[in-house]
């Protein structure tokens, strides 16, 4: 069942050049049309990808199937894609959505905080830990994106994560996978790791989900988001669901790169992959 945009509030940042609407349900959503720069498949893949986060328990935006009538982008000169040497339109028909983290008239979102902000400013600093294990099983090939948000009447924020695009590669549908892919630009939001009981509930969780689950998901989606072409899609998600195996060698390459993210590791006296064999 989809929703229908009503009113189109700005442009986004980014690459896939997505606009923040209002639709029939009073809710805002930052909306990718099929026509975007990035790929046609970066609208399967954020509906899965989001779906399956949401699976493992992570905080990420409310997917959604958004209508956009061609009246609406007709009356609206704002919906349009400009590509390399030329601006065409947004496409018509059904998009994908992400609500918005809160509605605007009561909260604040912003895209990044500083480092000194995100200690006891960020209420759940240890999702990281469950993104980062999601990120590199989906072979996210962007940088980990968070938006923070707080309504107004509160002091700290949230962490939600956004963007799930880039994941399995973006329009390529592959796992080339490299240590630091698919993590967060600050070493900060990972000062709680401790060792493989951090990442034991989400590792757990991603052996957990089943072929089943993940067929459940695209069947929900326009098969036009991935071209239709359901022998592909079908192929992707056999090849994810043997990932899980992968998760935590994947992990400890990033704890082992230069970028060093994890320096409370030791303290909990498991230095070692194999001392985490039981999980799961």
């Amino acid at each position: 069942m989809s929703l229908t945009a009503v009113q189109h509030i700005r442009r986004m940042r980014g690459g896939s050049q997505s606009h923040l609407m209002r639709c029939d349900d009073q809710r805002f959503y930052v909306v990718k049309f099929l026509n975007n720069p990035q790929h046609r498949r970066v609208l399967s893949n954020e509906f899965v990808g989001t779906r399956l986060a949401q699976l493992l328990g992570l905080p990420v935006p409310e997917p959604a199937i958004i209508k956009v009538d061609e009246w609406l982008i007709e009356h609206t000169p704002e919906l349009h894609i400009q590509m390399a040497h030329t601006t065409i339109r947004c496409q018509s028909g059904l998009q994908f959505g992400s609500r918005y983290a809160v509605d605007p008239l009561q909260g604040q979102v912003f895209d990044y905080l500083p480092a000194e902000c995100l200690t006891g400013r960020v209420r759940n600093l240890d999702d990281f830990a469950g993104i980062l294990a999601f990120d590199k099983w989906t072979g996210n090939a962007d940088g980990r994106q968070a938006a923070f948000w707080r309504r107004t009447t509160e002091r700290k924020y949230m962490a939600c994560f956004i963007d799930h695009g880039h994941c399995f590669n973006a329009g390529e549908w592959s796992f080339p996978d490299d240590p630091v892919r698919g993590v967060y630009r600050g070493n900060e939001v990972y000062a709680g790791v401790v060792g493989w009981r951090s990442f034991q509930p989400w590792l757990c969780r991603i052996e957990n989900v089943g072929l089943d689950a993940m067929l459940e998901i695209v069947n929900a989606m326009p098969p036009e988001w991935y071209g239709r072409d359901r022998s592909a899609i079908l192929e992707l998600l056999k090849t994810l669901r043997e990932r899980h195996r992968k998760v935590m060698d994947l992990i400890e390459a990033f704890r082992l790169s230069e970028r060093q993210p994890f320096p409370r590791w030791c303290q909990a006296g498991e230095c070692r992959p194999s001392q985490a064999a039981s999980v799961g």
